[in-house]
């Protein structure tokens, strides 16, 4: 059976979770698989916790992708992969893991979805959330002092000494390769109203 694979790409805060679960709820929970990138963030536990804080996590390098290709290809092929879970607390990979079960629909949502290649020519459909550097500033600040335990200092420094500029050199740069850009973020309801018909006029056709 083959799979439909949907790339879901955009910048920290862009409101890609916001989209991810829109398709989830239009194509139907049962219906789809998803891979989450913020996962596979390579496994650091050999590290201390200091050095651990010290690594750039807005470089593609930071990322297991060998791991989440072989994971991608998995579910493609009909088979149940073991999702790895991240621990942004402690900055490594936690022990446990997340079965995810194959299914008609498999997304891939992360900040570098759409930039790489081997990635790339597996999806059917790649999509951008795109945002206004600001919000999208805000919505991390919020995040990571809320649910991630940093202090409004720490997500200041990351985002001026990482996280900006690596989304100008990697991310925004991958924002050519979408087929569907949603502009304003994830709360744009007519873009997210134009992707989901898509959708559902792509799968109609299969």
């Amino acid at each position: 059976m083959g799979r439909f694979v949907i790339g879901i790409a955009g910048g920290t805060g862009s409101g890609k979770t916001t989209v991810t679960r829109r398709v989830i709820e239009v194509v139907g929970a049962d219906r789809v698989a998803l891979l989450q990138m913020d996962n596979y963030y390579k496994n650091q536990d050999h590290m201390t916790f200091e050095e651990r804080t010290r690594i750039n996590y807005d470089h593609p390098d930071a990322f297991d992708m060998p791991l989440l290709l072989e994971h991608l290809d998995g579910l493609i092929n009909g088979e149940e992969v073991e999702s790895p879970l991240y621990s942004f607390v402690e900055h490594t990979r936690s022990h446990h893991t997340k079965p995810v079960k194959p299914a008609p629909v498999v997304v891939l949502e992360g900040i570098f979805a759409l930039y790489d290649p081997d990635l790339r020519q597996r999806m059917q459909l790649k999509v951008f959330v795109d945002a206004d550097p600001d919000v999208r500033f805000i919505r991390r600040l919020k995040r990571d002092v809320d649910e991630r335990g940093r202090s409004p200092e720490s997500v200041i420094e990351q985002y001026l000494n990482f996280v900006r500029p690596m989304h100008i050199a990697f991310v925004e740069p991958s924002k050519r390769y979408a087929d569907v850009i949603i502009p304003h973020g994830g709360h744009n309801d007519p873009a997210l109203d134009m992707l989901t018909s898509r959708i559902h006029r792509i799968l109609g056709a299969e």
